[in-house]
């Protein structure tokens, strides 16, 4: 018998921390939680582009020369290349820093093989979108940049074999891959400026860069974050704005030790249960009780 839903906002630590993921297993395996994925997931699988905001800032970084005020910063950094060069040698950095494939880790080909209403990945690989691959009825939704697209749309649709298509189409597939921040694969979007964000964080709050088809995903369901980190604002707005409306009780798989005091008032405001188990550990305690 799975083991009772911890209860929301406490640090939960060695054997409740078990417990509580072999209870999640269940309500992830049917559906009702929503997985959301940051760069350490991938990062298990030892990739070799940055797989987090800080190394794609110190990949800039040895591209560019970069003002003292953007350096560590993936945000300013790139819009200091977008300001100095152009969108064009910004796009083409991006493009080069995530030019390996990043292979799925054995969470990824799990969750695929789960056929869920909706995944939510954070980072510009496509391990996800690979380990879909083996399955079919999926497709991807891609928030995209408007910088010099003559375009009012704040995302993009494509179907598992990377073709655009349309929202009608969308609401059809068994599967939502939503990538918020696009990706490398099908076709290059990047959010990564900070002129790229303002325009999304102008509206964000009333929800209009937030696809209808999330929406609609997310309504009653709940979110079990894994690999990700919330030390930035950023980070944490879109977290928020995603989870919107969503089930009141969300769960993190965090490391204690590196939790910043923003992060931890961050979970309590969201209704987070933090499940302080190692990241390695806590793919492990699923997939065997999965």
């Amino acid at each position: 018998m799975n083991a009772p839903f911890p209860p929301p906002n406490e640090m939960l630590q060695k054997v409740d921390a078990e417990a509580a993921l072999i209870a999640l297993a269940a309500p992830l395996r049917a559906g009702t939680i929503i997985p959301y994925l940051g760069p350490a997931l991938a990062s298990l699988s030892k990739p070799s582009v940055p797989m987090t905001p800080e190394a794609l800032a110190e990949y800039f970084s040895t591209k560019v020369a970069l003002p003292r005020r953007a350096k560590g910063n993936a945000w300013a950094s790139a819009q200091h290349i977008e300001s100095m060069k152009h969108r064009s040698t910004l796009s083409n950095l991006m493009a080069d820093a995530f030019a390996s494939p990043v292979e799925p880790t054995p969470f990824h080909r799990y969750v695929a093989s789960l056929r869920l209403p909706m995944i939510v990945d954070t980072w510009y690989d496509g391990a996800m979108r690979e380990a879909l691959r083996s399955h079919s009825e999926w497709g991807e939704i891609q928030g995209i940049t408007r910088a010099g697209i003559g375009e009012s749309r704040w995302y993009r649709y494509y179907d598992a074999a990377g073709s655009e298509t349309d929202r009608a189409t969308a609401e059809t597939w068994t599967t939502i891959l939503y990538k918020p921040h696009g990706s490398i694969v099908p076709s290059k979007n990047f959010l990564i400026s900070d002129a790229d964000y303002v325009e999304v964080l102008t509206e964000i709050d009333i929800q209009t860069p937030i696809p209808d088809a999330v929406k609609n995903r997310r309504t009653e369901r709940s979110f079990l974050f894994i690999g990700c980190r919330f030390h930035d604002q950023l980070l944490r707005t879109y977290a928020r704005q995603i989870a919107k409306r969503s089930a009141a009780t969300r769960y993190v798989v965090v490391e204690p030790d590196s939790l910043t005091k923003n992060e931890v008032r961050f979970f309590a405001a969201q209704g987070m249960t933090p499940i302080a188990v190692p990241l390695t550990r806590a793919v492990e305690i699923l997939l065997e009780a999965g």
